[in-house]
């Protein structure tokens, strides 16, 4: 076949509904890269306690827990195209109160609200929007859309930040919220455009193949995310690893405005000229994973991960924080990617989107409380030695992923669609 015609030659850029998918991914993920900086500040502006914004981070952080206990049944059985819009639109309608409420005065009550059912609706969409990948182009052309998709989503954390930053410090942060909030419109009216394919193996996705109870077909992605060593020795690790690091962010901005005296602006700036780390992680975890495998690349990214929040611990200047923080962004773009391909890689379609939010939701189950500790600590007891003890940590969950599959993990063979389907999963005639 000639390369004029060659479907899986052709630019991903000429595909109409990719492109359209891509535009809508990326104006989502702007709109998280805004809220990313906009709501801590709300918060610390309001209160001028940390403690405050690590309490809310839990709380959303529970709610998307919660939401993905149910989230990868709902991606299986309906419509993901129409679960993204109707999560778009959501979060659209809620975060817009935020900016009109607050004409009156802080309201920090109302993002108590807001944020965790905003996380729940965002967990739903994220979950949705993994497993649509493989209902929007061949399967020779994933892994390219992948990288694209994660290379988009990169450039949004480094511009997101910063623009997010100028604009508090310009407008106020309620102003920053509200542009996260017409992001999430751009972001429904680009999905709208798009028209997935129908799954190529497993149920129809209309809601009625399935008699189970949803609990049931939940656990049936967690049993698989369970009986595979390396899936289950990642999402085990991972669970410290958030543990030690969701409330990172909320330490972070507390550090910059606080403690080394930073603006809005300033803390715009550190956010997002560190998460020039993630689009250097997208770029060298292909070539990593190739040359070393998937083992130490893992491991070596988290264990990067650690040596740079001892740094933060260390450094007293904005430099040297923004450098570090990216070196840790760097680690975490390069340790995700490699354990999302692979749970791709070794997973049936029609448990995908069970088996991701089995995998996310347990292994964010810790974050929460990880988000209020590390937050009161370092109230408490000052950054500095929050870092170090947070660092020593993640050097301990690489140390642990030596012990585990994890060290000689590859890319293992999908199970055999029937060995995992259960009756709720079965093609119906």
């Amino acid at each position: 076949m000639s390369r004029r015609t060659d479907p899986v030659r052709r630019p991903l850029w000429r595909d109409r509904d990719f492109g359209a998918y891509w535009a809508a991914q990326s104006l989502s993920a702007a709109g998280d890269s805004f809220a990313y900086l906009a709501v801590p500040l709300l918060v610390l502006h309001a209160t001028g306690s940390v403690a405050r914004m690590g309490l809310l981070t839990a709380v959303a952080g529970a709610a998307s827990v919660g939401a993905g206990i149910f989230g990868g049944v709902l991606v299986d059985r309906y419509d993901r195209r129409k679960l993204m819009i109707t999560a778009d639109l959501l979060r659209l309608v809620l975060y817009a109160l935020v900016p009109l409420a607050w004409l009156g005065g802080p309201q920090v009550w109302l993002l108590f609200v807001v944020l965790p059912i905003c996380e729940a609706a965002g967990m739903v969409f994220q979950v949705a929007a993994v497993t649509a990948v493989r209902n929007l182009v061949d399967r020779p052309r994933i892994t390219e859309a992948n990288g694209r998709l994660q290379a988009t989503y990169a450039a949004a954390a480094v511009l997101g930040p910063l623009l997010a930053g100028v604009v508090a410090a310009r407008f106020g942060a309620p102003a920053a919220i509200a542009v996260n909030a017409a992001s999430f419109a751009l972001s429904a009216v680009g999905l709208w455009l798009v028209r997935l394919r129908r799954p190529d193996e497993g149920p129809a996705v209309d809601g009625t193949a399935g008699r189970q109870s949803r609990l049931a077909e939940f656990l049936a992605g967690a049993r698989f995310l369970w009986r595979q060593p390396v899936l289950r020795s990642l999402t085990v690790l991972l669970s410290v690893f958030i543990f030690l690091t969701y409330g990172l962010t909320d330490v972070l901005v507390f550090h910059v405005k606080h403690d080394l005296g930073g603006s809005d602006r300033t803390v715009g700036t550190v956010l997002g000229l560190a998460a020039l780390g993630t689009i250097v992680g997208a770029l060298l975890v292909a070539p990593l994973r190739r040359r070393r495998g998937f083992g130490t690349t893992w491991i070596g990214a988290h264990a990067m991960c650690g040596l740079a929040i001892v740094g933060i611990g260390l450094v007293g200047d904005v430099r040297g924080v923004t450098v570090l923080m990216a070196v840790y962004l760097c680690g975490v773009s390069v340790g995700g990617i490699c354990s999302m391909s692979l749970r791709q890689e070794i997973t049936p379609d029609h448990l995908l989107g069970r088996v991701t939010s089995a995998f996310w939701s347990t292994h964010y189950s810790l974050g929460p409380a990880g988000a209020a500790v590390l937050t009161w600590a370092a109230s408490r007891h000052g950054v500095s030695a929050v870092a170090l003890v947070a660092g020593a940590g993640c050097l301990l969950v690489a140390v642990g992923g030596l012990f585990t599959p994890i060290r000689r993990a590859g890319a293992e063979p999908a199970a055999h669609p029937a060995e995992f389907r259960s009756p709720a999963t079965s093609p119906t005639s």
